[in-house]
């Protein structure tokens, strides 16, 4: 009997179609996530003061790590499609409980919600690692950047956006802050939906296939992860680099809301002026990454990672000493998301490239869980630090942190 053999797989239009719908889902994703964020620390104040500004960061930041965990676990046994519609679904229920947690005045609820809101984070955090599955090695990390650049189509609208959903939403008896989470219900949503319908076939089944690799057993999936992190010197770098540079910006951007609203009183105004400042934020994170990954490509993934280190500290001094001056709090907090897109995109791809092709699913999550627990300390951390010593304390042990990336990187 003669068996017809498979015909061969076009690579480079199955990577070419994977970036186009992964473009896409992320302008959605964007969009939902800056909705929330940009008003997710005046709502917790708003409920229960400074210091659970900082926590309900924290508790946004510590479920995407969490979440990671069951959607790797599902990437792996089938692939990214799974694993990144689990965590979009989970993220649109914990909007909808926080928009609960508004309308019953309830801290606890609120909590809840925005644990659960850190899983459409973490689909798009994940989503940037699809776009390194069948990428060629020279093209990694602007393939990847790319990946990271179409979130500031959604990202840099979403916090513009909540002002009109928040006042528009009050119309039909959706409580003060409630509209952002409401309309990142319906980009959650539509991302799922989009993920499960077309990403097929999956880049990271079609991958492994080529390879001929098979995953290693469920069980042993953060065991052996581990390992091959610790036997790569690289691997070890880009892990670093990864949550060096979460901690510094998910701790400063956390309380800046907060910050702003000691000086600017009137409510319109401040979301106005909120939403301005995290969408330069935004901006700086997302837009210039295609430069950063062509930079990471050309000069090499270390340097651009010094490069980042070097611009998350300029960021902490502009922004710690801006005082009220809102323009150069905005440039401090552009130059932030900088920063924390050169650690990004070259941790990230020095991470993908450094460990075996069957490894590389659990070895990203596990990044991204350490990148989550490390972000999650520093927002919790942030809100006590302010609300004790104030803000320009909490710039300067931001720009602290990055001097053992440094120490890394240059060993």
């Amino acid at each position: 009997m003669i068996v017809a053999e498979a015909p061969p797989v076009d690579v480079t239009g199955l990577q070419r179609r994977t970036l186009g719908l992964l473009v896409g889902t992320q302008i959605v994703g964007g969009l939902g996530v800056a909705s929330g964020v940009s008003v997710g620390a005046l709502l917790a104040a708003s409920l229960a003061g400074p210091w659970a500004a900082g926590l309900a960061g924290s508790c946004s930041v510590v479920g995407a790590a969490l979440i990671a965990i069951p959607a790797t676990r599902l990437m792996r046994a089938g692939g990214r499609r799974p694993g990144l519609v689990f965590a979009y679904c989970l993220g649109a229920l914990g909007a909808l409980l926080v928009v609960a947690a508004v309308r019953a005045s309830s801290v606890p609820l609120l909590f809840l919600g925005t644990l659960l809101f850190g899983g459409a984070s973490a689909a798009n955090l994940q989503s940037r690692y699809s776009a390194v599955d069948l990428a060629a090695p020279d093209r990694r990390a602007r393939h990847l950047s790319i990946v990271v650049w179409a979130t500031t189509v959604g990202a840099v609208a979403g916090p513009n956006l909540a002002p009109l959903t928040d006042r528009l939403l009050a119309r039909w008896g959706v409580p003060e802050y409630g509209g952002p989470y409401l309309f990142s219900v319906l980009a959650f949503a539509l991302a799922a939906v989009v993920l499960f319908v077309v990403l097929r076939p999956d880049p990271l089944l079609t991958a492994r296939s080529l390879a001929g690799d098979a995953p290693a057993p469920a069980a042993r999936v953060w065991r052996q992860a581990a390992r091959t992190i610790r036997d790569s010197a690289g691997a070890r770098t880009g892990v670093t680099a990864v949550a060096v540079g979460h901690v510094v910006m998910v701790g400063v951007m956390s309380m800046t809301p907060v910050h702003l609203g000691a000086y600017v009183h009137d409510h319109a105004d401040l979301l106005r002026i909120v939403g301005l400042v995290i969408s330069i934020h935004i901006t700086g994170m997302y837009a210039l990454s295609p430069l950063v990954g062509w930079l990471a490509d050309r000069a090499g993934r270390r340097p651009v990672i010094l490069g980042g280190a070097a611009v998350l500290g300029l960021a902490c001094v502009l922004s710690g000493t801006a005082g009220e001056r809102t323009w150069q709090l905005s440039l401090g907090m552009g130059l932030l998301g900088l920063g924390w897109s050169a650690t990004m995109v070259s941790g990230s791809t020095l991470l993908s490239e450094s460990v075996p092709l069957e490894e590389r699913a659990g070895v990203q999550g596990l990044s991204d869980v350490i990148m989550g627990v490390a972000g999650a300390s520093a927002g919790a951390l942030s809100g006590v630090v302010v609300d004790l010593f104030g803000y320009p304390v909490l710039t300067v042990l931001a720009g602290v942190t990055v001097v053992p990336l440094v120490a890394r990187v240059l060993r």
